[in-house]
């Protein structure tokens, strides 16, 4: 198969669809679903195919619990097989990437990408030489799992015969409200290097058109910084700001370091000398700043490619800073088993699974011509089974076929495959000291006496699943709240002024559980409802917890996520009094301590409308 297999199949795909409004007639099935995942993972769609696009733009604009709903009807239009087919040799090419087309060239750079800026761009490069890509990491936090989803891509642009340049831009990781410590910078950038060598080497992609550059090697010279400052003299705080508002972390009063980190990215695709940047979807501010300022001092656009962003393990982004979200590439066998069976998988559930994601962006792409995804199950529940294409295993996982106590199983013993020859690597005395002295363990800090910090708080999530109105108080609230426990808690709100009884009922909320029981108006109250509130105008509002946070999580506050918090708030010492002066919602009504968010795993909590208001 070649391309022009391919070619041929966009042409009778075209040809259908200009008779037919979807793959099996005039109403859409599974089919258009099957074929679309298949087209939007692994080749952009042709624009100049009107009919393609038409239903490609049609399918995409359907929410997925919509598209769940389309019939099971998989009487594929003839010629997905040959998609198939042709997707599966572009996947298993040879990485003598001096033997492919440009059209080939270009399928694998662009497969599984999210978008990408200046294709027209890539193609004029393509027919004229090999395309020059950096991919940038900031050396803070150690690498885990989820850096196998950019390896797997730059395996593709290597195969594709790219130059590919991987930044370790630990300037940037100073800049970054100060995440990595300067002292550290040095030792960091050693250890990402030494790791993600032997993550390219456990994925068998050869380095000879791979090299490794720091930041500091280039952005401390004299003609950088000069342009640091041309680029100061252009570009506006809000736009340094709005850039930055995905990628660096966001504070009420932001340092200037953080207005900067935007524009030393823009220029280091001028210093790099590339045709490209890669990058994560949530870098496409920092993509398009680039593009709007780069020119302003007289250098060119650059195309960008940009990933997915791939959901974690608990569900939402994969952080570093989030233990259970994440497998440190160091982990052994135990831990990665404890971890995935903490891994978010809902039977069904394909949209927002950190464990199928892992298998599409990554498995896949490794997987050598004749390797499927095997799921090993018992014959009572269906025998061994084994998956040829990510399509396949999907529409099996949503159907429910394959249970996600089978498909963490498998994926368990996949990720250690990929992790032995990095752990055995590491045993290396010499690579144990550098990993120590990058990440030495954290100091106790010396907590003086009458020390008040916010980890001693119990902020959960919980369900209101009875409300009344108090029998002897008409401006209060007797609520039941499932925070987690074998038995709901009585809970006492004044929000009988605020919020109406109807919108209570089934209400989401933020609680404060660890205050001292105390009774209001003959009942006792075990916890408080947190609520943004404002004196001129008067209005009280309850905190809102981000979608898919569940009765019994636990609330953390950005910075103070270790420590236990107390059983019960001494009232005597005015734990709660001193602690809550400090929480309040910002301009953006986030939800924050001293400038530090309150989040869970999915997200952060947030009041709906009162900006720069009291938390009580």
């Amino acid at each position: 198969m070649d391309v022009s297999d391919i070619q041929d199949f966009f042409s009778k795909l075209n040809e259908h669809l200009s008779n037919f409004s979807y793959m099996n007639g005039f109403s859409p099935t599974q089919a258009d679903c099957y074929v679309y995942r298949i087209l939007s993972s692994q080749f952009p769609p042709p624009q100049n195919l009107p009919h393609i696009l038409r239903w490609f733009k049609h399918i995409q604009s359907f929410k997925q619990v919509e598209k769940d709903k389309f019939p099971q009807h998989m009487d594929h239009f003839m010629a997905c097989t040959l998609l198939i087919k042709s997707m599966e040799e572009i996947s298993t090419m040879a990485p003598s990437g001096d033997t492919l087309s440009w059209e080939n060239k270009q399928i694998l750079i662009s497969r599984n990408l999210q978008e990408v800026l200046g294709e027209e761009k890539m193609i004029e490069v393509l027919k004229e030489r090999d395309l020059k890509i950096y991919w940038g990491t900031a050396t803070t936090g150690k690498p885990h799992v989820a850096y196998f989803v950019p390896m797997a891509k730059i395996a593709d642009f290597l195969r594709a015969n790219c130059e590919v340049t991987v930044l370790f831009a630990d300037l940037h990781a100073y800049l970054d409200n100060m995440k990595a410590p300067w002292e550290l910078l040095t030792r960091r950038s050693e250890y990402y290097e030494q790791v993600i060598k032997a993550m390219l080497e456990t994925i068998g992609v050869p380095l000879e058109k791979l090299k490794f550059v720091k930041g500091t090697d280039y952005q401390l010279s004299r003609e950088y910084t000069l342009d640091v400052y041309r680029l100061s003299s252009v570009i506006t705080e809000h736009d340094a700001k709005k850039a930055g508002a995905e990628v660096v972390k966001q504070v009420e009063h932001p340092l200037l370091s953080g207005l900067l980190y935007p524009g030393l990215q823009a220029l280091d695709e001028e210093y790099l000398h590339v045709d490209a940047q890669f990058g994560g979807v949530d870098q496409r501010k920092i993509f398009t700043f680039a593009e709007k300022y780069l020119p302003q001092l007289g250098y060119a656009k650059r195309i960008h490619l940009m990933n997915p962003m791939v959901p974690g393990l608990a569900g939402g982004k994969m952080s570093s800073s989030e233990e259970d979200s994440k497998i440190d590439l160091l982990d052994g066998p135990a831990a990665v088993k404890k971890k995935l069976k903490k891994a978010f998988c809902e039977p069904g559930n394909v949209a927002d699974n950190g464990v199928l994601a892992f298998v599409k962006h990554v498995l896949f792409n490794l997987f050598s011509q004749d390797e499927g995804f095997r799921v090993s199950r018992d014959a009572a529940y269906g025998g061994d089974a084994t998956y040829q294409t990510y399509e396949e295993l999907e529409l099996a996982f949503g159907r429910e076929e394959v249970h996600p106590g089978d498909l963490k199983a498998a994926v368990e013993g996949y990720i250690n495959r990929l992790l032995e020859p990095i752990r055995k690597k590491f045993e290396d005395p010499a690579l144990k000291m550098l990993t120590e002295k990058a990440y030495p363990p954290p100091s106790k800090p010396k907590v003086p006496a009458g020390d008040i910090s916010p980890h001693r708080l119990d902020i959960r999530i919980g369900k209101i699943v009875e409300v009344a109105k108090h029998p002897d108080a008409d401006a209060l609230y007797v609520e039941k709240i499932d925070v987690g426990e074998s038995s709901p808690r009585t809970i006492v709100s004044g929000l009988v002024n605020y919020v109406p009884i109807e919108e209570m009922q089934n209400r989401v909320v933020v609680v404060l559980c660890n205050l001292k029981p105390a009774k209001m108006r003959g009942i006792e109250s075990n916890g408080m409802v947190l609520c943004a509130s404002s004196d001129e105008p008067k209005a009280v509002e309850p905190l809102i917890p981000p979608a898919g946070s569940s009765p019994g999580e636990r609330v953390l506050i950005e910075g103070y996520e270790s420590g236990t918090p107390d059983d019960v708030l001494n009232p005597k010492k005015k734990i709660w009094e001193k602690l809550q002066v400090d929480l309040k919602t910002t301009t953006n009504c986030e939800a924050q301590w001293q400038g530090n968010a309150l989040s869970t795993r999915t997200g952060k909590i947030t009041s709906k409308s009162l900006k720069n208001a009291p938390i009580k």
